[in-house]
Parts: structure tokens; C-alpha cells; sequence
């Protein structure tokens, strides 16, 4: 062999040494490009967190829950599947005139964004699935009106001049807008007054109905309701009167128990008969505390076979009293209808007591519904009526400039309404120590888990379904969602 192929074969020698090291090399290294795979496909359980010190706020967490065999000192949720209690008709708000007016005035583009956040499912939206109307203005419109308001001296107890030309400006039209987002969303009306000729007092304030006038004041719910119907509007169900015992808003109406039993009775509940309205009527609207109200009236059974249920709000009492009430009627519908927040409020403790209050507490007491008060407001708190609430913190606050402010009320309402839609089913869950706690079966078969840490100290805890558990953890004060 020449000198020249010992060259040859020496560099094809080497060449082909440095290929296999190199091969062996990218072999061992070489990892093939993948996507990252999202939070809820590689964990069994999702996990929705909120924390006091709004470091998070309703944000998916990125940490793999899973149901194993671990074993564990940690206390644990149990969540039993087997026992059912209530259905749920929605999670939302009151979407009163002034938080219409108030988005009404947004340009197109910025309330679409927002109704799509609030009533949409998909994505980040919250999918707010109910919501109480005014029948007429309530203390959160820019002013007082009825839909049959005369001059003095006037009646009109045929309905001739029912209007609803006041609602036409604004609640109207976003509630059509709403409607267009989720055609099935509940919607519940409710007076703060009868008009004015129709009262004691001839006043928007106080007063109370005249007995004359209960065949035109049920004449002017079935009108209320056949024409929201011709707005494309359909009324879910109706209460009587906002808090029958405060006669001291702006506006408001007394009704005793005794009143609106002979209300019922003789003249709505045939009234809605003859038209055949399928809207339910809801009785009392206001505090736990005065329970033998609405008890009262389902003890008369003339009257119960009109009523669907009770509503109540939590200014005064304790939510443990809609229990009270059902065992008294277990075949009558509870409903958790308002409770506001106190502007400026504070964020963590606010947060805290209305979960615990509310979210857990009113569903686990068997409510259908839970409704915070109000859906919006500009940055002064209004519009409001002359001695109408001044200090209602809304869920959400629009500048006039159209920018967005999400308050508590959102974070609270959005880790429900979200999750737990309509037709959703109560499942049975222990309260280990401090992590309040209810459960839902959803209509498409997933379980959802509201927990808050209403302790001083953070919580690692167990969720147990089926034999298994998965382990989280929440910081004093937070509130989770878990969903699977």
C-alpha cells in the first residue's frame, strides 16, 4: 500500500470515529420538542385559588393534584357522592337600574367584553347564572319610578297606562345582551314598592298596600310579566316585596306576613292561574332573624299551594335559620336573594365571611340560589335613589372611562358560578376543624369543592373520593375550588 493510501484510509478512519461519537452524543442528548401540557390535563383535580392578600385572585393553580392511596395525618374532606340534597338554580347578582345605567354607558366593544366575562363560560369568564331585577326602581336607580305612576288624585286599576318605558333605557337592552350570551340565564323580579296610589301613605317611602288595590296591584305583576316576556325577557320568578319590614328605604313597602298570606290567597296566586304564568312566587325577601314569617304563611294552606318557596337576605340572624324553614316546609324552595359589602370594605375579611356566610353557608341550608348585591356601580357608588344606599360596594366598578374594577362580590360569586351550574346537586361533606366546605354533582357527572381555610394558620388537607385522596393546601384565609 503507497504512503498516499495510508493517508487515506487514516483520515477516512478518523472521520468516521468523530461521526460515531458524534451520533452517540446527539442519541443521548436529543430530547424531542413538546408542548406544554395545561394544568388541567395533567392533573386529575383543577384548582382554583383566591388568596386574602390578592397575590391570586380566581386563578388557576399550575400544581398536579391527583387521587392516590397516600396515606396521611392530614385532616380530610370527605365527599360522599351517595347522599343528595338540593339542586342549584344559579350563583350571581342584582342587576339593578343604576348597574345598568352604569354599563349602559360603557362604549359597545368594552360592555361586550365585560358581559362576555361575566356571563360566559368558557375560558376565564365566570358564567354568572342568575340574577334579581327590580320590579320598578329600587334604591340603587337613579330615581324613584313604578310602572304605573299617575298624578295626584289618579288611579288606574285596570293597568291602562302600564309602562315599562323607565326600563327601556337601560335594563332592557343589557339584559337583552346578557340574554344573548346565555339564553338560560334565571331571572327573579322584585318590587321595593307598589305605586304610589296604591298605598297608605300615597308615598314611595313606607306605607303599605291598600286591601282595595290587591286585585290591581296582582293585575300589575301579571302585566310586569307578560311584557318583559314581549321584550324577549322571561321572569323566572317573582318575590313580593324586597324587605317587607323596612319601611325606611328609599323606595320601600310594609307587608306583614298576615298581608301578604291574603295577598297570595286571594288575589296573585288566582291571578297567575287565569293568565297561566309558570313564574314562581317567592315569599318574604328579607332577614333570617324573622323566620316565622315566611312559616306563617306556609302553615296556611290556602296560600302554600301558590308558593314555591322563601327568600332571605343575612343583615341580621344567622344562616343556619333556612334550615329552620325547611324542616318546618321540606317541600318549599329556599333562596339566598342579597347581602352587600360596605365600601370601602376589606378585601380578606370580607372575602372570608361571605364564602363562609354565603357560598357555603346558605347552600349547605339548603339554598338554591346565592345573589350578592349589586353587579355594578361607578367610582362615586351610584346611581342611587335620594336615601337610597350610599355605600354599596359592587362586584365590579365602571369608570367613566369605561375601565373595569373587579371588588370582592366578583371573587366571591366566580368561584360558584363557574363551576356549579344549574342542576348541579348538593353532595354530602364533613367540616374538618376550620375548612368550611360544600360539594356539588354537576349535570354532566363533575364534582366540584368549595374550601375555605377560615383559620389563622395554613392548612395541607386531604380530599377524599372513592377510596382515594388528593392532597392541597390553603393559605390563611384563601378559598379554593376544585373541580373533577
Amino acid at each position: 500500500m503507497t504512503r498516499k493510501n495510508n493517508c487515506f484510509y487514516t483520515c477516512l478512519f478518523a472521520v468516521l470515529l468523530l461521526c460515531h461519537v458524534s451520533c452517540k452524543e446527539n442519541k443521548e442528548t436529543y430530547k424531542p420538542d413538546a408542548p406544554e401540557v395545561p394544568a388541567s390535563e395533567r392533573s386529575q383535580v383543577a384548582f382554583w385559588l383566591t388568596n386574602p392578600d390578592k397575590s391570586v385572585l380566581f386563578a388557576e393553580q399550575k400544581e398536579s393534584l391527583n387521587f392516590t392511596a397516600v396515606s396521611n395525618q392530614n385532616q380530610t374532606i370527605e365527599i360522599d357522592t351517595t347522599q343528595l340534597f338540593q339542586t342549584i338554580d344559579g350563583f350571581g347578582y342584582t342587576l339593578t337600574g343604576g348597574s345598568a345605567y352604569v354599563m349602559n354607558r360603557m362604549n359597545a366593544v368594552e360592555r361586550a367584553a365585560l358581559l362576555k366575562e361575566l356571563f360566559a363560560t368558557d375560558g376565564k369568564n365566570i358564567g354568572v347564572s342568575y340574577l334579581r331585577i327590580s320590579i320598578g326602581a329600587s334604591d340603587l336607580n337613579g330615581q324613584v319610578f313604578t310602572y304605573n305612576d299617575l298624578s295626584s288624585g289618579e288611579t288606574d286599576p285596570e293597568m291602562l297606562r302600564f309602562s315599562l318605558s323607565r326600563d327601556k333605557a337601560d335594563l332592557i337592552p343589557v339584559l337583552n345582551e346578557i340574554l344573548a350570551i346565555n339564553p338560560a340565564i334565571k331571572i327573579l323580579g322584585s318590587p321595593w314598592t307598589a305605586p304610589e296610589w296604591m298605598k297608605t301613605n300615597k308615598s314611595f317611602i313606607g306605607g303599605s298596600l291598600k286591601p282595595e288595590y290587591y286585585d290591581a296591584y296582582a293585575r300589575y305583576f301579571v302585566k310586569y310579566i307578560q311584557a318583559m316576556q314581549a321584550e324577549g325577557i322571561r321572569i323566572d320568578a317573582i318575590t313580593l316585596q324586597n324587605e317587607p319590614l323596612n319601611p325606611s328605604n328609599n323606595p320601600s313597602m310594609l307587608m306583614s306576613a298576615a298581608e301578604q298570606a291574603q295577598f297570595i290567597k286571594q288575589r296573585i296566586g288566582p291571578a297567575f292561574q287565569v293568565a297561566n304564568l309558570s313564574t314562581k312566587i317567592i315569599l318574604y325577601d328579607h332577614n333570617t332573624d324573622r323566620i316565622d314569617y315566611p312559616i306563617s304563611i306556609l302553615n296556611d294552606p290556602e296560600a302554600r299551594k301558590y308558593v314555591d318557596g322563601s327568600a332571605f337576605h343575612l343583615y341580621a340572624g344567622g344562616i343556619h335559620a333556612l334550615s329552620e324553614v325547611h324542616t318546618a316546609h321540606p317541600d318549599k324552595n329556599i333562596y339566598f336573594t342579597e347581602q352587600w359589602i360596605g365600601a370601602p370594605g376589606n378585601f380578606s375579611s370580607d372575602l372570608a365571611w361571605h364564602v363562609k356566610n354565603l357560598l357555603v353557608g346558605a347552600t349547605r341550608n339548603w339554598s338554591r340560589t346565592v345573589l350578592e348585591w349589586n353587579l355594578a356601580a361607578n367610582p362615586e357608588l351610584g346611581p342611587h335613589t335620594d336615601g337610597g344606599c350610599t355605600s354599596c360596594l359592587p362586584a365590579v366598578t365602571v369608570s367613566r372611562e369605561g375601565q373595569v374594577t373587579r371588588n370582592t362580590a366578583y371573587y366571591v360569586v366566580a368561584h360558584a358560578s363557574k363551576f356549579v351550574r344549574p342542576g348541579s346537586v348538593r353532595v354530602a361533606t364533613n367540616v374538618p376543624g376550620a375548612l368550611q366546605n360544600v360539594a356539588f354533582q354537576t349535570p354532566d357527572g363533575q364534582k366540584v369543592l368549595l374550601v375555605l381555610n377560615d383559620s389563622g394558620t395554613t392548612q395541607t388537607f386531604n380530599i377524599r373520593f372513592r377510596g382515594k385522596v388528593a392532597v392541597s393546601s390553603l393559605k390563611p384565609g384563601a378559598v379554593g375550588t376544585y373541580v373533577w
